[in-house]
């Protein structure tokens, strides 16, 4: 593992700004309709954050790249859906993907405005609940005030783990450790956002998961 892991940290710390593009890329792709169910965003962003405790890469930097990534995959999909209407979710490669586009709609209509929200948390059908938004005639405003603060609670959600492991490894093995991660930030943050997405699951789990089920079970 080491003899993996000094290649990529030298690698990543001469080259920073092209983990921060692919940071960028992987929550863009993951984002996107069919191409979000393959590629897997979420591991990569996972696995970059943990070079941010030895300083390889920043903290601000990897949530931003996250960020801008997740919000311009999220709206593309949705505009694609928004120009297109329904047709869109009748053709290829969507036609490829029934039971997912099922649940992706029936998601939807079951949580409406906070389907948005609540997708952002639920593979695969976070690659295809912003399409059938903008499919549905979700309006573009109460899209986006849900749509932003749904990534900005994913992201953290996705980076810090890493960073919390990784510092814990640094503390407890005597690693060095960089202190401008913000210990302070990050824990409130991912308190914050472990009490959000318990009430995402719980929600989920009350209210959908019976609909998840049927449709899965007529697929």
């Amino acid at each position: 593992m080491t003899s993996f892991l000094n290649p990529l940290i030298a690698f990543v710390s001469a080259n920073a700004w092209l983990a921060y593009l692919t940071l960028f890329l992987a929550a863009l792709l993951e984002a996107v309709p069919v191409v979000g169910s393959v590629v897997p965003g979420s591991t990569i962003i996972l696995a970059l954050s943990a070079l941010i405790p030895g300083g390889e890469l920043s903290l601000q930097w990897v949530l931003l790249a996250a960020i801008a990534g997740a919000m311009l995959g999220d709206g593309s999909a949705y505009w694609a859906g928004h120009v297109r209407q329904k047709e869109i979710l009748s053709t290829w490669p969507l036609t490829s993907y029934p039971r997912v586009v099922e649940e992706s709609e029936t998601f939807f209509r079951r949580f409406g405005t906070w389907a948005v929200f609540f997708a952002r948390f639920v593979p695969p059908i976070r690659a295809f609940v912003p399409v059938t938004a903008g499919a549905l005639d979700m309006q573009p405003a109460r899209f986006y005030a849900i749509n932003i603060p749904a990534i900005l609670v994913w992201a953290p959600a996705h980076v810090l783990p890493g960073v919390i492991a990784v510092s814990a490894l640094h503390t407890y093995a005597g690693l060095p450790h960089h202190e401008h991660v913000g210990k302070h930030l990050w824990i409130f943050t991912v308190t914050g956002g472990a009490i959000i997405l318990g009430l995402v699951i719980w929600t989920i789990r009350r209210r959908h998961g019976s609909g998840i089920a049927a449709v899965r079970s007529r697929g």
